[in-house]
Parts: C-alpha cells; sequence; structure tokens
C-alpha cells in the first residue's frame, strides 16, 4: 500500500512537474488580469481593485482595455474626506520579452493607456471648499510596465508599476 502511494505521488510530481515549456506572449493570445491596486496615481494611499484585458494582434502587440476603482481616505481632528475614482481606458502592450529573455513562462511588457477618470469626493461633515474640487472628471493619460508569471500554462501571477490607475497593481492572470 505504501509503495503505491508513495508511486502515485511521484507521477503527480512528475506530471505538474513535466509540463511542456510555457510559451511566452505570442499573436491571438488573449490574456486577463485582475487584482488589487495599491497607491492612488493623484495622491493618498489609496486601495482599489482593477482588472484588464488584452488580445495579441501581433507576435510582440496587444490592445485592450482596463477598468480600475480605487479610493482613500484621509482626515485630522475629526474631519475626513474620501475621494473614489473610477476609470476606464484603452490600453497597448509591447511584449519584450523574446528580444533577449529566455525563461519562457515569463512575459514582460510595458505600453500606455489613455481613458477617462471619473473622481468622486465624500465629506461627511458636510464641510466644502478647496479640497472638494482638487481632482476633477476628465481624460487620463498613463504608461505602466508589468511582468506575467506563468505557474501552469493557462495561468500565473502579474504585477505593473508606473503611472497608471494606481503606481502598483498585482494579482492573478489567465491566457486564452
Amino acid at each position: 500500500m505504501k509503495k503505491t502511494l508513495l508511486m502515485l505521488v511521484v507521477a503527480a510530481l512528475f506530471s505538474v512537474t513535466s509540463e511542456k515549456a510555457f510559451a511566452q506572449f505570442e499573436k491571438g493570445d488573449k490574456l486577463l488580469n485582475a487584482g488589487i491596486n495599491l497607491g492612488g496615481t493623484y495622491g493618498g494611499g489609496g486601495v482599489g481593485v482593477g482588472a484588464s484585458f488584452e488580445g495579441g494582434v501581433h507576435d510582440f502587440i496587444s490592445v485592450g482595455g482596463q477598468a480600475d476603482l480605487v479610493t482613500w481616505s484621509n482626515g485630522f481632528g475629526g474631519y475626513k474626506w474620501k475621494y473614489t475614482f473610477f476609470t476606464v481606458a484603452a490600453r497597448g502592450s509591447y511584449h519584450f520579452g523574446k528580444h533577449f529573455l529566455t525563461i519562457d513562462n515569463l512575459d514582460l511588457y510595458a505600453g500606455p493607456s489613455i481613458g477617462y477618470r471619473i473622481a468622486n469626493y465624500k465629506d461627511p461633515s458636510g464641510w466644502t471648499g478647496f479640497y472638494d474640487n482638487a481632482y476633477d472628471n476628465g481624460v487620463f493619460f498613463g504608461a505602466f510596465a508589468g511582468a506575467r508569471y506563468y505557474f501552469k500554462p493557462t495561468m500565473g501571477v502579474f504585477a505593473e508599476v508606473g503611472y497608471n490607475a494606481s503606481p502598483l497593481k498585482a494579482g492573478i492572470t489567465f491566457k486564452f
């Protein structure tokens, strides 16, 4: 019985580790990122959620969209305010890992985003003043750099940094 169980465990380990090499980004790939946003582009601590979807139009280029919700609050002496930013944007990425990288399950990319940001301000005390109009709705321009590491052929983790919906995004990624 012990030998059978040991053989099953060994077979399971080999099946997990002996999968073919994961391909880097290719034309036709569809990529979905879902995760958390840390920090706020306009200041504040900011925490939120976001998702992006991209489709490969070339061996090095993908295009798609993103939606992010980031909120932060601050206060002192009983006074507290809260900002909420909702961003919807188009984005494009250039995947440059194939140019110099030999790690098949790592996808390095960077690109711009352009969209619209809706800023919402709330002040429970009812006070209005300078901070009431500090951040307006409007066109949003961003730039980001990121990496995806696939631990399965269609699933992995990602992280992005830059001037986007937030300075740091991290979460799970899926490739179709």
